[in-house]
């Protein structure tokens, strides 16, 4: 893995703030982290975590991957072409969620079949991770049944 560079990342996400023209507090907020921690980030004091970096390129707007190359996660130059070929996959609209899953698994089994590391796959894993966090965050119906837990086959 790639040292983090993370002055550069802290410049950059403060140029895409400023562009945003959101004050830091208005993009912890959205981010959903501290604003001192976020304040850390952008002076290159701190190494945020891929769901850090994840939350803070929705609340910009911006590429999370493109924040993963800045703050060394992600090698630009290796990785592009896995993260190119995934969003291919992911944005081909007459394939359906479960056939577009389906094909990454088996990209990313040949993949590893060929000594290749699935660094890209697995910044996607932590990504969805979060998505499916944010998911279960949001409140729900008071109209709804509560439902019981699932329970893990094993």
């Amino acid at each position: 893995m790639a040292s983090l560079n993370v002055g550069n990342l802290g410049e950059y996400l403060r140029e895409q703030r400023r562009n945003a023209q959101l004050s830091l507090r208005q993009l912890a907020d959205a981010a959903g982290v501290s604003n001192p921690y976020l304040s850390q980030i952008e002076r290159g004091l701190r190494k945020p975590s891929a769901e850090v970096l994840q939350q803070v390129a929705k609340a910009l707007r911006i590429s999370a991957e493109t924040l993963y190359v800045r703050a060394g996660i992600l090698d630009a130059e290796r990785d592009r072409d896995e993260v190119e070929t995934r969003a291919v996959i992911l944005a081909d609209p007459t394939l359906t969620e479960a056939q577009k899953q389906a094909l990454l698994q088996i990209y990313e089994s040949f993949r590893k079949e060929n000594g290749f590391s699935g660094t890209a796959a697995d910044i996607a894993d932590i990504a969805d991770t979060a998505d499916a966090q944010d998911a279960q965050d949001v409140p729900q119906d008071d109209t709804e049944e509560p439902r019981e837990p699932r329970q893990s086959a094993g």
